[in-house]
Parts: C-alpha cells; structure tokens; sequence
C-alpha cells in the first residue's frame, strides 16, 4: 500500500485494485463515512452543513487519525470486495523516510485498527527504487527523487540501506498552492483547490520553454476577486513555469544537500547510472530537463512514476523473508 498524501494505492497479488484519491467524506453529527476516494473527492469544496470532507495525510503523514483509519477501512473494503477483513492481513505501507517515531507508531496503528495484523513499513524512496526495478541489494550507488503529494524524498541506496537521504515537505500539494496564489495575485480571480490541480495537469511545467509537448492554453472560470462577478482567463505553461519556480528550486537545493553527504564511490556510481525521479511530480512537463541543467547529472523518469512506490510495497510483500532484516522494519 503506498498511503499517500494526494492518493492511495493498494496491489494485491500484483495488480492494482485500488487506485484512489486520498479523500474521505464523514457526517458531522455521527463522524460515520459517507463516501470515500474518488466519490468523496467529487464533493469535496460542495459539501453542505451535514457532510465534511477530510484529506486525513499532510505534508506526507497523517494529520486526522480517525479519517485516516475510517479511509484506510473502506480502500480496504474496496480492494477485498467483502464487509469481512481476512483473519491475518499481511501489509507493507510506504512511509516518508523522515517521519518521526511518532508518526510511524499512528501508521502502524491506522494499519492495525483497519485490518491489519502483521505489518511491516518501507521508506518510500526505497519501495520507489524496488519499484522502479533497482536492484537495492547491489554493492552499487543509486539515486532516488520520489515527488508525491505532501513531501519530495531523497535518497542515495547502497546494499539495501540508505546512505544518505533528504525529505523536505514541498511537493505536489505546494505546487497547487502555489497556483492559487498565483491566479488570485496575478489575474485577481478566485479559484478552488481542485480547479488549481486541474490547472497544474493541463498547463504545468518546470521550464518556460518547451522544446516539444507544450501544451495548449488552459481556461479558468472563476469569480472576480472583487466584484464577485465571474471571469474567464486564459493560462499558460510558461507564466505556470513562473508561478512554480521558487517551489522547485527547494527540491533542487534538497537533491544538492543530498548529493553533498554521499561518499565519492557512491557520488561516481550516481553519475554513470542518473537519478531515477518518481511520484507524481515527476509528471510535471520539463521538471527532468531542467534538474538535470541545473545539477549536470542525468535524471530519468520512471515508467509509470505514480505507481512506483505501490509497485515497490507490493515486491516487498512478496519477498518479505528476503528483505526484512534490510529493506522493511515492523
């Protein structure tokens, strides 16, 4: 299970059967889930005065226990199809390789009260590289940079261990933020979370020229910020470029920090192999160009960034004798 901030991703066997928003719907009066996922997702910002929506992870942990385990329980109930959890569900979780005791002992109690019953974590940039098909146990440097929702994680693995690793709490959810501050500042028109993200995924880019798949013009609707009166503005990826400049200049510099703690065999192995960037940021139109002028290393994008880290948990699930005294810990 990658358990992360923007969305939540369960393998069973192999495939994925859940692949959902990271969004539960709750009534206020009971604190009963009305919704989940996707369908929670729909009402969040249209919600009325009976029904909350929670995003229960922030910044990559979890900020809502109860929505997170009630969440947790109805993926779950999704992904096995039955009201009944199995008796001993086994579960690898990804995790942010800076979280504190704290925050793992709340995973791991999410996990348990929802069904689980052996339970082992794996730092996200290691289910990242496992997933991306690394091999972690190898007496060889390699680079991970998994971008996600709530936080961007860095980290250098060598002989199924990290040597060195960086977590910063800028990702995804900043780049949105960063887009609706941007509209309301530079257009003076208001726009909701979700219509930010829809903004982020049509016109979003790292660089302001595109040498090829630039995207056309997005179309904003939205009220005045003054008037109230509505509006309509047309977004492009390079003033989208601009508005995202400062966010990811902070996981140039935590990539930089990283680099500078690695050992020079490691630093060496780096160069000739590239970094391996993941998560959805790694989606962002020119992000790999531009790291890779900035630091002179090549960067690549894994094939199916989303999917790398739940790819990486469900390996580990497979192979739990082999990697449990390196990989995962309980």
């Amino acid at each position: 299970m990658d358990l992360g901030t923007a969305n939540t991703i369960i393998l069973h066997n192999g495939k994925i059967v859940v692949d959902e928003p990271s969004v539960v719907a709750l009534d206020r009066l009971t604190d009963k889930m009305v919704a989940v996922g996707e369908r929670a997702k729909l009402m969040h910002e249209k919600t009325n005065d009976k029904i909350r929506t929670i995003r229960p992870l922030r910044d990559g942990v979890i900020a809502d226990f109860n929505a997170c385990e009630q969440m947790m329980r109805g993926l779950i109930k999704i992904a096995t199809g039955t009201h009944l959890f199995p008796v001993q569900l086994r579960m690898v979780i990804g995790v942010p390789s800076g979280s504190t005791e704290v925050e793992l002992r709340a995973v791991r109690d999410s996990a348990a009260h929802a069904g689980g019953r052996e339970i082992y974590l794996i730092y996200e940039p290691m289910a990242a590289a496992v997933g991306v098909g690394l091999d972690v146990e190898a007496p060889e440097g390699n680079m991970v940079v998994d971008i996600g929702g709530g936080s961007t994680e860095i980290a250098v693995i060598s002989l199924g261990g990290i040597v060195s690793n960086n977590s910063i709490r800028v990702a995804g959810d900043d780049f949105t933020a960063d887009i609706q501050e941007y509209m309301g500042r530079q257009h003076n028109v208001r726009v909701s979370e979700r219509m930010a993200e829809r903004i982020k995924i049509h016109v979003g880019s790292a660089l302001t020229d595109l040498e090829e798949g630039a995207p056309e013009d997005y179309v904003v609707y939205g009220p005045n910020k003054i008037t109230a009166l509505p509006m309509e503005v047309r977004v492009c990826y390079q003033e989208i470029a601009h508005c995202l400049d400062k966010s990811i200049a902070k996981i140039e510099n935590a990539v930089l920090s990283a680099l500078e703690s690695t050992p020079p065999e490691i630093y060496a192995d780096i160069i000739h192999n590239g970094i391996y960037l993941a998560g959805g940021g790694a989606l962002l139109r020119g992000l790999a160009k531009r790291l890779q002028e900035k630091i002179n290393i090549p960067f690549h994008v894994a094939e199916d960034p989303l999917h790398s880290v739940a790819r990486g948990t469900s390996i580990a699930l497979k192979n739990v004798e082999r990697f449990a005294s390196t990989i995962l810990f309980r």
